[in-house]
Order: structure tokens, then C-alpha cells, then sequence
């Protein structure tokens, strides 16, 4: 009878990936209100931040390849390293003092050259460790599932969940009692713990996948070159250019809701707890949509799911002209604990959680259409370079809602004497219906893109 057990190197892989995501989500709620604070301006934060993005989402299909060749568990160990090293350089310039850091931020860069040398090496640092641990950790869990592909994605599912929810409430517990900067030495003993993991438990899955056919191994200008050709599919470059709009939207979970929270709602936000409604819908709806929706033609799926990401920015409307103005605080008796929360915060919660929703009908559904989509023989090709659409929508959201939060939602507001600004509704709400508007866009670009492909089909 076969072992029914998983092997060693499938659960030392998902702890890595447990470890590198706590790493990850410690700071990300936080990260452009930290480089905010630190002087790099109102541009620069969500910018870096769409730069961070896009390298570890872009970067896999070229290091997933380097660690097929070098061997995962090389590849992790330099990873770790890197991971280590970047959150370790962007959190320097607070614990050195090499720049004067302030709550309120500044219009405009005010960063001293030591910092933000440190910012970007840091990122890219970042970027490139990150971009390892996915493939290097996927790929062992697909090598060391045989058989039981199916549950063993959905533990290393699960697991990406859990790892989120503990670094935000590692690093919310951390900062809370020490400094904002706190959350980066949550993300560096993190991945030293990953890094030891790799060091002492981990191994490659030699011994499970023996006999199984090799991958051929492929060098990066081939690589780039396969791009090319994949792109020249005007099928594919048309459907990866229309689902970035959904990624779009996504990233600003991390560029204006942070930004709007701390600048107009409350001076210290619990942002890190509020986003845990992403990870907590996800781990508590996936069987239920699956189960109900699984069926649903995966265009069909991806629509809907970026119609609902629209409709989540659209509910950021209410607090505007509520009674109590988005500062009101709201009582939430939750029985064995009570709560006040303002009631634009709350709103907040209720959009990520919606965009949670969203991506439970589209992200997976997306990997799946691109499978139907791609010539028969050429469905991993295609897929390689699946994770295109959250580049380029990370890239093109970190500076345009920066843009849109600072251009639009903030115009004609004041500043009160606590520090936050009062917005004029009708300015913010035409930021929010914008960000709403290019969710329906998208959906309808989506849907067009679907009719277009079914007409061609047909003659």
C-alpha cells in the first residue's frame, strides 16, 4: 500500500513559504505610509511599492528557470539571504536616524541620499528573494504530491493564508509596542527563521520525484525569446493587458487604502488587522465559492469577480456623507469584546474583504482560462508567464493611485487641527467612482475581449 503521508521536503516547503509570507505581510499594509513618513513624498511610496510588485511577480519566470537549474534548495538559501538583507536595509533609515522621520510625511521628497539608497537597494533586494520562493516552493510541492496534487495545493493554499494573518499580527503587535520600523525586524527574523529552516530541515525532492521526466533546461535569452513569441499571440497579449485592470485594483488595497486611512480617517490605524479580512475571507469562503460557483465558465467567473472589486470601491461613497463624516466613530459590541472603530475604517474592512471575494472568483479562474487558451502542447509555456497581468497592473497602479488619491481625492481639502484632512465629498467621490469605473471597464473590456474571441471562432 502506498504511504498516504506527504514526505519531509512538502512540509518543510510550506513552512518556508509560512515563514516568507509573514515576512512579507508584516510590513506590506504599512509600507507606503512608512516611506511616506520617512520624506520620500507623496509619489515615491506607492511607486517603490508597484516596483516591489512587479519584480517579485515579473521576476519568477526568470528565476524559476535558474532555480530548476542550480536546485531549490540553493536557490532558497540565497533567497533568505536577500529577503533578510532588504528588510534589514528599508528599515536602516529609522533605526539609524539618517533621515528625520515624521507622522505627516511631506509633500515632497525630503529623504536624506543615505535612506533612500537604502530604500531601493533594499526593495530590490526584496524583490529579488521574493521572487525565488514561489517557484523553488510550488515546484516542490507539485514534485512531492504525486498523485495528490489537488490536496497538496490546497494545504500550501491554506498555508500562504495562515502565514499572512501571522505576520500582520505579529507585526501589529510589534509595532504597536515599539516603532513603526518595528514591522521590518518582524520581516528579517522571519525570513533568518526561513532561512535556518532551509539550512538544517530542507532538502531537495530527489528521492520522490526519481524516474519523472526532467524539465529541459532553458537559458534566459531563450526565455525572454519564448516572450516574444507568447506575446505575438495577439489572443493572449489582448487577455493579459485586459485582467491586469482587475490587478489594477488589487494592489490599491496597499497604495490608497493605507493612504487614505492614515491621511483622512484616523492618525494611527490597526491597517495591518484591517487587511486581515483579505487572507480570513479567503481561508473561511474558497470551498463555499468553489463549491457553488465551480461551475461557472471561467470568463464568466473572471468578470463577476472584477465587477465585485469595482463595487467595493463604490461603498467608500457612504462615509462621505454619512451624519457622522468618515472620522464618526462606531461602536461594535462583538459580545465577549466591544470596539470603537471609525466608520470609514469599517468601510475599509468591508472592501478588502469584498476584493477578497473578487479574487476567489477570478485569480484561480484566470490560470485556467489561460490553459484553454494556449495551442494544445504549449499550456505550460503559456502559463509561465500567467503572473504577467499582476506585474503590469502593480507597475501601473502603484504611481496612478497615487495620483488619484493625491490629485483627486485630496483636492480642496483641509487640514484639521489633528492633523487629518477634512475632504470635500464631492472631490473624493470622484476619486472613488474613477477606481470603481475602471473595475466596470476592465469587466466590459473582459467581456468584449470573450465576444471578439467566440465571433473569430466562428468563421
Amino acid at each position: 500500500m502506498k504511504d498516504a503521508r506527504f514526505p519531509r521536503p512538502f512540509w518543510t516547503a510550506n513552512v518556508i513559504e509560512l515563514l516568507e509570507r509573514g515576512a512579507y505581510y508584516a510590513m506590506a499594509s504599512f509600507l507606503v505610509i512608512y516611506l511616506g513618513d520617512l520624506g520620500f513624498g507623496d509619489y515615491w511610496p506607492s511607486t517603490l511599492n508597484g516596483v516591489l510588485w512587479t519584480l517579485i511577480y515579473f521576476l519568477p519566470i526568470l528565476s524559476g528557470t535558474l532555480a530548476d537549474q542550480i536546485g531549490f534548495r540553493k536557490s532558497l538559501l540565497a533567497a533568505m539571504v536577500f529577503l533578510a538583507a532588504g528588510y534589514w536595509l528599508i528599515g536602516m533609515p529609522d533605526w539609524l536616524h539618517w533621515t528625520s522621520a515624521s507622522p505627516k510625511g511631506a509633500e515632497h521628497v525630503t529623504a536624506s541620499p543615505q535612506a533612500l539608497t537604502s530604500i531601493v537597494l533594499g526593495i530590490l533586494l526584496v524583490g529579488l528573494g521574493g521572487s525565488f520562493v514561489k517557484p523553488c516552493v510550488s515546484g516542490t510541492v507539485q514534485k512531492t504530491s504525486l498523485g495528490r496534487a489537488t490536496l497538496g495545493f490546497a494545504i500550501f493554499y491554506v498555508v500562504v493564508n495562515i502565514g499572512s494573518l501571522f505576520g500582520r499580527g505579529f507585526g501589529y503587535v510589534v509595532r504597536t509596542r515599539t516603532t513603526l520600523s518595528g514591522i521590518f525586524a518582524v520581516s528579517v527574523a522571519c525570513s533568518i527563521a526561513a532561512l535556518l529552516v532551509v539550512l538544517f530541515l530542507h532538502r531537495d525532492p530527489k528521492a520522490e520525484t526519481a524516474g519523472l521526466p526532467q524539465k529541459p533546461r532553458r537559458s534566459i535569452g531563450q526565455i525572454l525569446l519564448d516572450m516574444v513569441l507568447v506575446l505575438r499571440d495577439v489572443r493572449f497579449a489582448l487577455f493579459l493587458l485586459v485582467s491586469s485592470g482587475f490587478w489594477f485594483l488589487y494592489s490599491q488595497v496597499y497604495n490608497v487604502l493605507p493612504l487614505y486611512i492614515k491621511k483622512t480617517v484616523e492618525l494611527n490605524p490597526a491597517i495591518d488587522l484591517y487587511t486581515m479580512a483579505n487572507p480570513l475571507v479567503i481561508v473561511t469562503c474558497q470551498l463555499l465559492v468553489t463549491r457553488w460557483f465551480g461551475k461557472m465558465k471561467p470568463i464568466r467567473s473572471i468578470i463577476v469577480g472584477i465587477v465585485i472589486i469595482g463595487i467595493s470601491m463604490l461603498i467608500n461613497l457612504y462615509p462621505l456623507y454619512a451624519a457622522c463624516g468618515p472620522q464618526g466613530v462606531i461602536a461594535c459590541n462583538l459580545g465577549v469584546c466591544q470596539m470603537a472603530i471609525p466608520l470609514a475604517s469599517l468601510l475599509i474592512i468591508l472592501t478588502v474583504a469584498l476584493i477578497a471575494v473578487g479574487e476567489l472568483f477570478t485569480a484561480a479562474r484566470m490560470y485556467e482560462y489561460i490553459g484553454a487558451l494556449a495551442p494544445k502542447g504549449q499550456e505550460g509555456l503559456y502559463l509561465g508567464y500567467a503572473n504577467l497581468p499582476t506585474a503590469i497592473g502593480a507597475l501601473i497602479g502603484g504611481p496612478v493611485g497615487a495620483a488619484i488619491f493625491n490629485e483627486i481625492m485630496c483636492r480642496d481639502a483641509v487640514r484639521q487641527s489633528n492633523g487629518l484632512l477634512q475632504l470635500d465629498p464631492a472631490m473624493a467621490s470622484a476619486g472613488w467612482l474613477l477606481l470603481m469605473g475602471i473595475g466596470f471597464a476592465s469587466a466590459a473590456g473582459m467581456w468584449l475581449y470573450n465576444r471578439w474571441l467566440e465571433s473569430t471562432a466562428e468563421k
